[in-house]
């Protein structure tokens, strides 16, 4: 009984961390960012559907749906779970920007809306406006009605970048979009997507971030590094190891060196 029960749990270890594939999460974080752009959302709108749909959805489904052990069972039973196509995981991707919209919006997106949306970008099959009723009863369900948002990397970026514009005038040169871009760029891979399990550490990296790739180097006069620390209390390694792992993914540089980063930070 005890072999039986360690093979369940080297099971259900497996069937989490294959899930639910790195070609495959990229496609669907890829289609909540262009309908993110097709809706024109707010920044808090988009980035907490993100948090609701990758952080909370797509992590809880192998135990929700009873495939991470024999023993697990099955939690939550629907046809939008049953089976998992793309063209259901792009409709909860909708979903959760209507949860967020209904969050943060005073006037939320109407289900008419984002079915006419869902009609032009999900391919294979349309979905109705009670199919998108059930999908947010289930979407809730799997994420066991977790959807607070107050502790998501862009508000505390958007925090840390006021404060900055506060005490020097360089933070005029340092734009909100660039900040927004470095962060959309990190839901490209799994291994930069983890950033955002640490969004008070992600938020302060990604202003360090873009700071070095957006404000002229002849205007680095600002200690911006050891502020971070002072402002956020992140140890000034921990951070700059962030800072070089967003780097070299943003700019896609194979050999990226230490010492042609550190010159902004003196």
């Amino acid at each position: 009984m005890e072999v039986e029960e360690v093979d369940d749990a080297l099971a259900a270890a497996a069937a989490v961390s294959a899930w639910p594939g790195p070609s495959r999460r990229r496609h669907l974080l890829q289609f909540l960012l262009h309908a993110s752009k097709r809706l024109d959302l707010r920044p808090i709108v988009k980035y907490s559907a993100l948090s609701f749909f990758a952080g909370r959805f797509l992590p809880a489904l192998p135990r929700k749906m009873g495939f991470c052990g024999a023993r697990s069972g099955r939690s939550v039973r629907s046809w939008l779970l049953e089976p998992l196509r793309d063209s259901n995981l792009e409709l909860f991707a909708l979903v959760a920007v209507w949860i967020a919209s209904k969050v943060h919006d005073l006037k939320p997106f109407s289900v008419k809306s984002l079915k006419a949306l869902g009609d032009c970008i999900i391919a294979d099959q349309h979905f109705t406006c009670r199919d998108f009723a059930n999908a947010e009863l289930v979407f809730m369900e799997v994420v066991e009605y977790n959807i607070g948002s107050s502790s998501i990397a862009f508000i505390h970026l958007e925090d840390l970048l006021l404060h900055f514009r506060e005490i020097s005038k360089l933070g005029d040169l340092l734009d909100l979009d660039v900040c927004m871009e470095v962060l959309d760029l990190l839901y490209e891979t799994e291994d930069t997507s983890l950033l955002f399990n640490s969004p008070c550490s992600l938020a302060a990296s990604t202003l360090v971030a873009a700071y070095a790739i957006s404000v002229p180097k002849q205007t680095w006069e600002f200690p911006i590094l050891p502020w971070v620390r002072f402002a956020t209390s992140y140890d000034e390694e921990e951070i700059m190891k962030i800072v070089l792992m967003i780097l070299m993914h943003v700019l896609r540089l194979d050999e990226i060196k230490e010492k042609n980063t550190m010159e902004f930070i003196a």
